[in-house]
């Protein structure tokens, strides 16, 4: 029989790690709405006997290991200084499907999509999904390599938002550009050198906007598939935002204009 090609053989493993990969989420918030979500693999909760009283009756009362920890030797795997208020509690990455199910055009208003191309900061990605949540977007998609995965530092920035908002990461930005471009999706890439503003977005059509890192900001790919290139107008000549608050600037507007 015949080998497996190479990569195929590297896919399957990543997908094999992938469903092994656990996540240890921490900081009240982050905790309480990853417990009330169904849909959720929960395997470990870490506590304190302060941080329980404060979750209440978030804490299940039974199938899930609960371990009561002491405040100065909290056993969890955590990075220097991160802020964990006394609760971890470790889970399964969420799968949020395919991208033509949380694509899908159905009756209501059009739907919007962000797509992040290489944003790595676990901060400014979290922010991003509390502002697509609030704004309404379907999605937030960022690539599986070069952008910031799913880790505790993301769900306490996203305060909560990681639970409800999908947050798709895909093998190639650019592909999945076409695709949204097959399904009807107008493709709007944040540009601070676009000579079009925010004004110009078009209306009652399906948007994907796109923005990229700070600094870089998109790629030459990324913009050759923009079927528009806009920037957010500034008063002062030197005025900018960071990724995160472009982010949500140019959600409120599309969500005015929704």
């Amino acid at each position: 029989m015949a080998s497996k090609p190479k990569w195929i053989v590297a896919k399957e493993r990543d997908r094999r790690a992938a469903a092994n990969a656990t996540v240890w989420l921490f900081g009240l918030h982050a905790v309480r709405d990853a417990l009330a979500n169904p849909l959720r693999d929960k395997l470990r909760l870490v506590v304190t006997r302060n941080a329980a009283d404060r979750l209440g009756d978030a804490v299940p009362a039974d199938g899930l290991p609960v371990e009561v920890a002491d405040p100065r030797r909290f056993p969890v795997p955590l990075d220097p200084g991160s802020v964990h208020q006394g609760a971890a509690l470790e889970v399964r990455p969420l799968d949020w499907g395919k991208l033509p199910d949380v694509a899908r055009i159905g009756s209501g208003p059009p739907p919007r999509i962000v797509l992040l191309d290489r944003v790595t900061d676990p901060h400014n990605v979290g922010a991003i999904l509390r502002s697509a949540e609030v704004f309404g977007a379907r999605a937030v998609i960022a690539p599986s390599r070069h952008s910031a995965p799913e880790t505790g530092a993301l769900a306490k920035a996203a305060s909560g938002a990681l639970e409800r908002q999908p947050y798709l990461r895909v093998g190639n930005l650019g592909d999945t550009m076409t695709a949204l471009r097959g399904l009807g999706y107008a493709t709007v890439g944040l540009d601070g050198t676009a000579d079009a503003t925010l004004a110009d977005l078009p209306q009652d059509v399906p948007l994907a906007l796109a923005f990229g890192a700070e600094g870089p900001g998109l790629r030459d790919r990324t913009k050759s598939l923009c079927d528009h290139l806009l920037r957010i107008d500034a008063s002062g000549e030197f005025g900018s935002l960071n990724v995160s608050n472009a982010a949500a600037v140019a959600l409120y507007a599309t969500h005015c204009r929704g």
